[in-house]
């Protein structure tokens, strides 16, 4: 099994549908360059046939990118995929994701069908779609709710129509990690010509799973991740590609690795947030304002002391300029005298034990304490 993990990024298709933050055709431009610089393998651009602007955004991204596959996302029907086929024309590596509902819930009441008209449907658009592009992937909507060897059976199915790519959602964020992972097995042993295709895994947020559920899947098999910049999309939201790539390149003993250059991933969260207008929560896992921001004097001096006593990740490594030292009532002498030092002043340790009595009470008053502040509190204390 290769120890290669494919990042298939879909900011631009389902991290887009975050109600109230569409963006332009040129900012999707903008952020698909970004995205490739980042290392990731696949772009998903858009859903053609669901807007003249989606339409064009493919377009002008397949006409810019060079490396990464770009990929365009359609329903089972040939409509759909007639407009993908003409979104990607200027692609370089261009996939059509075409699918079908694959648990019973989406069978009777989305699609009001049978398990056999399901699988036939799915089939036919794989061989359609299969008539225009190499690379096929298809998606077993709601897989994380489905029957397993209905799902091995329609799986099988559509790789001998020609798939190359598999994705297995957990379209609502049900899954509990160790049965999508048991699922991912299920389908890795069960599935006969499963050596033909990439089983890829696209993990949804709703119960605060999608990434422990990623690398669930990548346990077992999995070797395709489908996440957003900064986690964003529909409802709660997608598993994150910044805290997939990291988990990845962190624990070493999971023996895999991506192409992600780790160190464009702050940025491109800033670009992400800024031209989705909407704002990463400060406690957010890698790129939050807070991820590597200490205000504990506990802390605060195990970092001093050695960063690796409470930080796993160097910030420089995901484009964090350095750690922060945060001054509040919280704070200990030693992030005082750290600060103190940073802006040229020298204080004795008798010096230092008043001078942190008074900190304290200006922190009780302003919680965060600036330069600013501390020069006024050097002033007052002489």
């Amino acid at each position: 099994m290769s120890n290669q993990v494919y990042i298939f990024d879909t900011t631009l298709r389902d991290g887009e549908q975050v109600p109230g933050c569409q963006l332009t055709c040129d900012e999707k431009v903008e952020i698909a360059i970004a995205l490739e610089a980042l290392g990731v393998d696949v772009i998903e651009a858009g859903f053609p046939v669901s807007s003249p602007g989606d339409f064009r955004a493919v377009q002008e991204v397949s006409k810019v990118v060079q490396k990464p596959i770009i990929c365009a996302l359609t329903r089972a029907n040939t409509q759909d995929i007639d407009a993908a086929v003409e979104a990607l024309r200027y692609a370089k590596r261009p996939r059509i994701h075409t699918g079908v509902g694959a648990s019973d819930v989406h069978i009777r009441h989305k699609f009001k069908s049978s398990r056999a008209e399901i699988l036939e449907l799915g089939v036919a658009a794989v061989r359609y779609a299969k008539r225009f592009v190499e690379d096929v992937e298809f998606y077993a909507e709601d897989a994380g709710r489905a029957d397993w060897d209905f799902l091995a059976k329609m799986i099988t199915a559509v790789i001998d129509a020609g798939a190359t790519v598999v994705n297995i959602p957990d379209t609502t964020g049900y899954c509990l990690p160790e049965d999508y992972g048991a699922m991912i097995h299920h389908l890795k042993t069960q599935v006969p010509n499963i050596d033909r295709a990439i089983i890829s895994v696209h993990c949804h947020n709703d119960l605060g799973m999608a990434t422990a559920n990623t690398i669930a899947g990548i346990q077992n098999g999995a070797r395709q991740v489908e996440a957003t910049i900064n986690g964003i999309g529909e409802r709660a939201g997608n598993a994150s590609l910044e805290e997939v790539a990291m988990i990845l390149k962190t624990h070493q003993k999971l023996k895999v690795h991506t192409r992600i250059h780790t160190p464009y991933l702050n940025p491109i969260s800033q670009l992400v947030s800024e031209r989705m207008r909407m704002p990463v929560q400060a406690n957010k896992a890698i790129v939050g304002k807070n991820a590597f921001a200490h205000s504990s004097g506990i802390h605060q001096d195990g970092v001093l002391k050695n960063r690796e006593n409470y930080e796993i990740i160097a910030p420089e490594e995901v484009g964090v300029a350095s750690s922060a030292i945060i001054l509040t009532a919280r704070s200990g002498k030693h992030a005082l005298r750290h600060h103190l030092e940073r802006l040229g002043y020298a204080c004795t340790a008798e010096k230092l034990q008043d001078l942190y009595q008074a900190f304290l009470q200006m922190a009780d008053r302003r919680k965060d304490i600036s330069d600013q502040d501390l020069q006024v509190l050097m002033r007052q204390c002489g």
